[in-house]
């Protein structure tokens, strides 16, 4: 998740998409959620950016298929 208003979530965090959610404007939305968090947060596609994932991870075919238009 890229920081914005001041919020910079920690290095190397990683969130996990739970659910699609209806559009803001014109960009798409997420609700997200960290291991290390008891809560769920909600942006837009462009407050996220792509973790690299390993190939076992089963994650990584909905990672191609939300960022790659698949």
């Amino acid at each position: 998740m890229r920081g914005r208003f001041g919020n910079v979530p920690k290095d190397a965090e990683i969130y996990r998409v739970t659910r699609m959610l209806p559009p803001s404007g014109d960009s798409p939305q997420y609700r997200i959620r960290s291991d290390d968090e008891r809560y769920e947060r909600v942006t837009t596609e462009d407050g996220l950016e792509p973790a690299e994932v390993l190939p076992s991870d089963k994650s990584a075919a909905l990672i191609q298929k939300t960022f790659s238009g698949g």
